[in-house]
């Protein structure tokens, strides 16, 4: 499929990488990747440790160039040097880390570095109606915005992170989450697993999970790597468990 073209119910991809490639030293980290995405739809990125699911991710957020291949976002051809240019598009990234400040409070995690002023004095009532806001959109409650960050859930944490990622600033395009349910019991991962699903109902979203179980539950379809190159794309309402892992595994 190359970039003008669409899938049979009519959608044109959202972004298209073409030949994408990056090299790092003698490591060919990606090799001549093509790969689509499409709007409204959970993307899971598989592959083992080493695969080039990092590289890739760094390369639509930003935080790495290509050294060949291109991008299109929206139809149009695209370059993305840098995290600004990538937001500028609508590209928001969730890292696994969450990057969260745990002694501030919700409001304060969820408006860092886009915080509401006036005449020099933060507007908080605004922001705090915003943040729940934000929340009630997550489907998630909390006790109370002026909790420490650090003392809510797991789950609670990554709807911050999310919603501080996806609904301050620009408006979303396709939403990118490095691991979201790694370290994570069984109920906060269930928690997160929700909060993909809603996002899924609205924009495109690529899952980057090294559990093929919650791949299956959550995304459409798959892309797996292997030593840098695209080793398939499946329709997840047809793969199994050994096919993944046979593809993960060997080109």
């Amino acid at each position: 499929m190359n970039s003008s073209e669409s899938k049979s119910d009519g959608r044109r991809p959202i972004l298209s990488i073409r030949g994408g490639s990056k090299r790092f030293g003698g490591l060919q980290a990606l090799d001549n990747i093509d790969i689509d995405i499409y709007d409204r739809e959970i993307l899971a990125l598989l592959g083992d440790n080493g695969a080039g699911k990092s590289t890739l991710i760094k390369a639509i957020s930003g935080a790495q160039t290509l050294d060949k291949g291109d991008i299109f976002f929206d139809g149009k051809k695209v370059q993305i040097q840098l995290p600004e240019d990538a937001n500028r598009l609508g590209i928001k990234t969730v890292y696994q880390d969450l990057a969260l400040l745990g002694p501030l409070d919700v409001t304060s995690n969820l408006f860092i570095g886009s915080e509401y002023t006036r005449w020099g004095f933060l507007q908080k009532k605004k922001m705090d109606k915003e943040a729940q806001t934000v929340l009630s959109h997550l489907k998630t409650t909390i006790k109370s915005l002026n909790q420490e960050v650090r003392s809510l859930s797991g789950g609670q944490q990554h709807s911050v992170a999310i919603g501080r990622g996806v609904f301050i600033g620009h408006e979303p395009k396709l939403i990118i989450m490095d691991e979201p349910t790694a370290g994570l019991g069984v109920k906060q991962s269930r928690e997160v697993l929700r909060l993909l699903k809603e996002l899924g109902q609205k924009f495109a979203v690529i899952f980057i999970t090294h559990n093929l179980e919650y791949a299956f539950e959550v995304a459409q379809r798959a892309v797996v790597l292997c030593s840098g190159r695209v080793a398939g794309i499946l329709d997840m309402a047809e793969a199994n468990h050994n096919q993944i892992v046979s593809l993960m595994i060997d080109v």
